[in-house]
């Protein structure tokens, strides 16, 4: 009876031990999801701030594209809108049309010598390229730390605790549109 009740009050405290075990890594992966998502807002706030001064650096130039810089203020409005509204997929969708946007404005600004020798414009158009390189590592590491978390939530028999908790799935930053992969063309 003794060794009976050893051996019951030792599963109950593997099972207790197991469970915490298990929530604290869904909640440790769960920290680092948002940490992740952290870095991706700050490098998408530092692309909203760049963007309307590279637009006035290229205002005096372009008098004859202004629906390329009026396109551009509006997706840069819905990408800045659509960071508060917590969907990865909505803020992926806004910021793939702003970076397409960005896209055709370079595209234009061939036609334009003197704003392609315009030092100003350089350094925006250099600052662009190494941020979008940032947002692209930080997309990379929350994807990463998604599928983590991904993992630990849908597989057995961490999926029991975290549905017994209200731990879900996460949805990756991910690209709206294939064609949306292809890198921009800058020429100097």
């Amino acid at each position: 009876m003794i060794i009976t009740g050893s051996i019951i009050t030792a599963i109950v405290v593997l099972l207790v031990i197991s469970l915490i075990l298990f929530y604290n890594g869904m909640v440790k992966g769960r920290n680092m999801v948002e940490e992740a998502w952290s870095g991706i807002s700050v490098q998408l706030k530092r692309r909203h701030d760049l963007v309307p001064v590279l637009v006035n650096s290229v205002k005096g130039y372009m008098t004859h594209e202004q629906e390329t810089l009026t396109r551009i203020a509006e997706m840069r409005a819905n990408a800045v809108s659509a960071s508060s509204s917590g969907s990865v997929q909505a803020i992926a969708h806004a910021e793939n049309q702003l970076m397409g946007a960005l896209r055709s404005l370079f595209a234009v600004s061939e036609n334009y010598p003197d704003l392609r020798a315009n030092e100003n414009f350089m350094q925006l158009q250099e600052q662009l390229s190494l941020l979008e390189d940032e947002i692209q590592l930080s997309r990379r590491y929350y994807n990463g730390t998604a599928r983590d978390q991904n993992n630990r939530v849908l597989q057995f028999p961490g999926n029991l605790v975290a549905r017994a908790f209200g731990f879900a799935r996460v949805e990756y930053f991910e690209l709206a549109d294939p064609s949306e992969a292809e890198a921009p063309e800058v020429k100097f």
